[in-house]
């Protein structure tokens, strides 16, 4: 049977099909480092067949799971993951830019670590700098293990960003990668291509 989840995700498909206004659409995606890393190249081929473009950011800790060149050739578009690039910032793509030119930034995976970054506005690299430069829509998708999940400073933390805008979505329940159970996996890519939608459509 379908789940209400998948039902959704296929009425956004057919949607975008139909020529709907996701047409124009553009997601900066923000990958962070984190097993679920490799979860975002399905979400960035969601995104396209939803006719939704995205350009893609890289954390340092993201490249450890995937390469800039696997998200550059599913996404169509030059990957980013410097700071400071000459390239980027003298060929108008800088980190300012980049955080103006969304119609939304979703951070998938969100890591404690960014989660906590954002909260405490550091800018220490391209993913952190941008969030901080945004006045654009932000959605975080949290992957994380279950005792980070539920610690007192992620919760606090998710708190803050909540209160200030973000939509931070509930992770997922299952078993993870190091082997316990309980909240912190990545959500199912179809529950967030319909929190996009519905993001897009406000």
């Amino acid at each position: 049977m379908m789940t209400r989840v998948q039902d959704r995700a296929k009425h956004i498909r057919t949607r975008a099909s139909q020529g709907s206004d996701m047409a124009d659409k553009r997601v900066l995606l923000i990958i962070g480092g984190g097993i679920a890393a490799y979860k975002s190249l399905e979400l960035i081929r969601e995104l396209k067949r939803c006719s939704i473009s995205s350009r893609c950011i890289l954390t340092e800790a993201a490249k450890q799971f995937i390469t800039p060149m696997s998200v550059a050739a599913l996404s169509g578009d030059t990957v980013h993951d410097a700071l400071f690039s000459l390239t980027d910032e003298t060929g108008g793509m800088g980190h300012i830019e980049l955080s103006r030119a969304a119609d939304l930034i979703v951070v998938c995976p969100a890591t404690a670590n960014l989660m906590a970054k954002a909260a405490h506005g550091l800018a220490d690299d391209l993913a952190c700098t941008t969030l901080l430069a945004t006045d654009t829509d932000v959605l975080m998708a949290p992957a994380m293990n279950v005792r980070m999940w539920k610690h007192p400073a992620t919760q606090a933390n998710l708190e803050t960003l909540r209160r200030r805008g973000v939509t931070v979505m509930d992770p997922d329940e299952g078993e993870m990668a190091c082997g316990e159970y309980g909240p912190g996996r990545l959500p199912e890519t179809s529950r967030i291509t319909a929190e996009i939608f519905r993001a897009l459509s406000r």
